[in-house]
C-alpha cells in the first residue's frame, strides 16, 4: 500500500516538473497547452511521451 503512495507522489511531482518546464519554453501556446493537456490527462504515458517526443534541445540517444 505504501509503495503505490509512493510511486504516485513521484508521478505527481515528475508531473508538475514537466509542466514547469513547458511553461518555461520557448513552444508556442498551442504546443505548450496540447502537451499540458496531455500530462494532465494521461500523467505517466504524458509525462513518458514528452521527455522522449516533446522536449526540444539534446536528442534522447546521442549519434553514433
Amino acid at each position: 500500500m505504501y509503495s503505490r503512495s509512493l510511486i504516485g507522489l513521484i508521478i505527481l511531482v515528475l508531473d508538475i516538473l514537466a509542466i514547469i518546464e513547458i511553461v518555461k519554453s520557448s513552444k508556442d501556446t498551442v504546443n505548450k497547452l496540447l502537451w499540458i493537456l496531455i500530462i494532465l490527462v494521461l500523467p505517466l504515458i504524458g509525462l513518458i511521451l514528452y521527455y522522449f517526443l516533446g522536449r526540444s534541445g539534446k536528442p534522447v540517444l546521442p549519434k553514433a
